[in-house]
């Protein structure tokens, strides 16, 4: 028996059955449609893409899996020395592991034991009001979403304090515990799954000054805004980091993989003659030469097939599409990159929109108050407009509105 993520198992609705998927199209035995979601953001090349298929087969015939302890392979030293190259700034070092949530738990105690080597007691975490990081233990710790993370009292989140998305609260933060802090960890731009929120980049300018002021580490999950999603490559080629977690389109949704890259002054904090100063953290699939070619292929397309092109035109087609589209039911609708927001007032009047979706063609999977679309960087024109379409009418087929 399955125990499916986010869901009450007693009262969850039998899920679709996928039994192929090709381009930006799912199947099922009776069905056809569009993947509007991405496949929780990662599938940006959509599926079945077979230069990808074709590097993963290749690396498998070779050898599927080593561990990084005490041996390497040349997937793993080349996705380093792509990845080096291909970030902003002195970003150079990788450590990879397994999922985004992984990658965020390394960033937070490579943040930590960094001031712990070099004397320092501090022990607070600054974060951001409705962010989410995952869900292992220090990652929900991170994040500030009641619908994912309940669990956890206030005596559990007793060092993170939570800050909204505002100049002065940013300000006020950091005169009263600067100094306490050893890191700052954002989603920065588009903060996903604690509801589809976007805000300026002026915010992370001042964060940046901040921490350089308060010398505090600085830590972008990129796991959902990396590679295109906000219109940006990164947001780090606009604001650096210290520390950038990217994970889901690393390897394109083809196999499960993360990496957590530092800048030279958070590696020099690890690097001396201390066997104490070492990072004690091994995940058993980190760096899988597998998914390592993956990403290599995947990043080669990216670059090659000027995906940034492709982002900025989902982007104005979704202007277009949604301008002067208004119902009283719809609280906002936002975009940015490949991304399409639609927020209600009312979560209720979400019911039954995934069956209505699906009917017409579209996989679509509402969370919250939300309703989105993710869109693979490879989708059409008139897919697009098929997916606007499906989230529009749903709202002007509404009774007695």
């Amino acid at each position: 028996m399955i125990w499916y993520p986010y869901v009450q198992m007693k009262k969850m609705k039998t899920p679709y059955k996928i039994v192929d998927a090709e381009g930006v199209y799912l199947y099922t035995q009776d069905n056809k449609m569009i993947d509007s979601v991405s496949s929780w953001w990662c599938m940006i090349h959509g599926y079945k893409n077979k230069e990808i298929n074709e590097a993963m087969k290749n690396q498998i015939d070779q050898f599927s899996h080593v561990m990084l302890g005490g041996l390497t392979h040349e997937p793993v030293l080349k996705l380093s020395e792509k990845l080096k190259d291909f970030l902003p700034g002195d970003l150079d070092y990788c450590f990879f592991s397994d999922s985004g949530s992984v990658a965020v738990e390394v960033a937070l105690k490579m943040a930590l034991q960094f001031n712990i080597n070099r004397g320092s007691g501090r022990k607070k975490l600054l974060s951001l009001t409705s962010s989410y990081h995952g869900d292992t233990f220090m990652c929900m710790k991170a994040g500030d979403d009641e619908d994912y993370h309940f669990i956890l009292s206030e005596d559990d989140k007793k060092d993170v304090i939570h800050i909204p998305t505002e100049m002065d609260a940013l300000e006020k933060v950091f005169r009263t515990h600067g100094n306490e802090f050893y890191a700052f960890i954002v989603e920065p731009l588009l903060q996903g799954a604690g509801g589809m929120k976007m805000y300026s980049i002026g915010f992370l300018r001042r964060a940046r000054e901040l921490c350089n002021e308060y010398d505090v580490v600085f830590i972008f999950d990129e796991v959902a805004t990396g590679f295109g999603r906000t219109g940006n490559r990164f947001v780090s080629d606009l604001v650096l980091p210290d520390i950038i977690v990217l994970g889901k389109a690393l390897t394109a949704g083809y196999i499960g993989h993360a990496v957590t890259v530092a800048n030279h002054k958070i590696y020099n904090g690890f690097y001396s003659d201390k066997d104490t100063d070492a990072l004690m953290h091994g995940p058993t699939f980190m760096g899988n030469p597998v998914a390592c070619s993956a990403a290599l292929k995947s990043i080669e397309i990216f670059e090659r097939e000027n995906y940034m092109e492709k982002i900025k035109h989902i982007e104005d087609m979704v202007r277009n599409l949604v301008s002067g589209f208004t119902h009283p039911l719809i609280k906002e609708i936002r975009y940015m990159g490949g991304c399409l927001c639609f927020q209600v007032h009312d979560p209720s009047c979400l019911i039954g929109f995934q069956e209505y979706a699906y009917q017409r063609g579209v996989f679509s999977r509402p969370f919250l108050d939300i309703m989105y679309a993710m869109f693979p960087y490879i989708i059409q024109d008139n897919e697009i407009r098929q997916i606007v379409d499906v989230m529009k009418d749903w709202f002007t087929e509404q009774k007695g509105i």
